[in-house]
């Protein structure tokens, strides 16, 4: 045998590992709905009846899934030819952008002891067509909800108000492939590096006199955090003592709390710090001073807190004390919910026999004249006619004549 031959036959009878799998990934897709509900509540039915056909009362609107939606209420059907006689309500889309896919649900509240409540779910059954599919402004519901004439005589009707509870799932795909590497990532810690840093008291270069009482922090820290601090300890115009400063109308507990929040980036427990007794009209007191410390020092972030804090307790005996606080600091969204309270014309009547509007009609009068025009654009004019009226909300006197200069807190 050759050497060609020999070759090939040592060739034919060598063992070769065999070739190797090609590597295999894998990813999957994941298709939820992510849901959220509304409800609305509909006072006054009787006078929204025969407003003509296609025309709609509308809820606030709402977020879920990243969107914002509404929900339509037709009293006289949506359309002549489909729903005669029927009272009409959809859900619609109400953000701008690409086509959104959801499922929903539309329950009329049923208001008596029975809560036998009429359901209209496409949650629980499977759709033909899937989801719908929507695009700005588009809606989904049902022409023909509820005959009217059944309507009016069952327990869904309650002192002319109804109650609509919507629910919407937003259908969300998200697909993960395989991590090739997984290693846990800590938290943020350095609020409590720094929180502790004040609790040690190490390190402290000024002292701050509140009231009676001294706090002792750290001006680099305090400057970082805040443009007025960096101002008052180490600009041309510094206090001529940055060691030991006086802090005038700011009381120790809301300074406290600011120095808290200076350090922890967060607010620490409000119930604990006020303790339990009228914890909740005491949280709102400290939110009110705390949020005029913020303002003062420029704290953005912890001003936000307050105003969404304040705004979460709105009511009759705090509202006009938290109006003249949001009008003197400039807070927008905290001004709009209160007039918004405030102009309700049953709070309406309440509010003004309060201490605190008497504050609020002399400190800030212009808020006065804004919330006049508020109730007169609001379409009801009971508050005019059953004695109340511009000059009751304009003269800052009490009931027997007097002139009321009220404390904000």
């Amino acid at each position: 045998m050759d050497r060609i031959g020999v070759r090939n036959e040592t060739l034919k009878h060598s063992s070769f590992p065999p070739p190797l799998a090609p590597p295999v990934t894998c990813s999957t897709s994941c298709t939820e709905t992510v849901n959220g509900c509304h409800e609305f509540k509909i006072s006054g039915y009787s006078l929204a009846k025969g407003m003509g056909i296609g025309k709609y009362v509308a809820s606030d609107s709402f977020v879920v899934g990243g969107y914002t939606w509404a929900i339509y209420f037709y009293p006289d059907g949506k359309s002549i030819e489909d729903n005669a006689g029927y009272v009409s309500v959809f859900i619609a889309l109400a953000s701008e952008g690409t086509d959104v896919r959801a499922l929903f649900e539309l329950t009329l509240l049923d208001q008596s002891e029975r809560q036998r409540h009429k359901v209209h779910s496409h949650f629980l059954r499977m759709l033909d067509g899937g989801p719908y599919t929507l695009k700005y402004r588009g809606s989904m519901g049902y022409k023909r909800f509820y005959k009217r004439s059944l309507l009016e005589g069952s327990d869904y009707l309650k002192d002319d108000c109804l109650i609509i509870k919507c629910r919407v799932g937003v259908v969300k795909t998200n697909t993960e492939g395989p991590k090739t590497y997984n290693i846990a990532e800590p938290p943020s810690n350095i609020g409590q590096h720094f929180g502790k840093l004040l609790e040690s008291g190490k390190l402290t270069d000024v002292s701050f006199k509140v009231d009676e009482e001294v706090f002792a922090a750290h001006k680099v820290v305090l400057a970082a955090r805040s443009p007025v601090f960096k101002a008052q300890l180490f600009g041309p115009l510094k206090d001529k003592n940055t060691d030991f400063i006086i802090v005038e109308d700011i009381e120790a507990p809301a300074f406290k709390v600011l120095l808290h929040f200076i350090y922890w980036d967060s607010l620490p427990d409000m119930q604990e710090l006020v303790g339990l007794l009228n914890s909740s009209w005491a949280s709102t007191v400290m939110a009110q001073h705390l949020l005029a410390a913020a303002d003062r020092y420029a704290l953005e972030r912890l001003k936000l807190m307050c105003e969404a804090k304040l705004c979460e307790n709105v009511a009759i005996n705090n509202v006009a004390t938290t109006l003249a606080l949001a009008e003197q600091h400039q807070c927008e969204q905290l001004r709009a919910v209160c007039l918004k309270f405030i102009a309700v014309p049953e709070n309406l009547r309440a509010v003004i026999e309060t201490d605190g509007f008497n504050y609020l009609r002399e400190s800030c009068p212009s808020v006065i004249t804004e919330l006049l025009r508020y109730v007169a654009s609001s379409g009801d004019h009971s508050f005019f006619t059953s004695g109340y009226g511009k000059g009751n909300l304009l003269d800052s006197t009490d009931g027997n004549g007097r002139r009321v200069k009220a404390r904000l807190y």
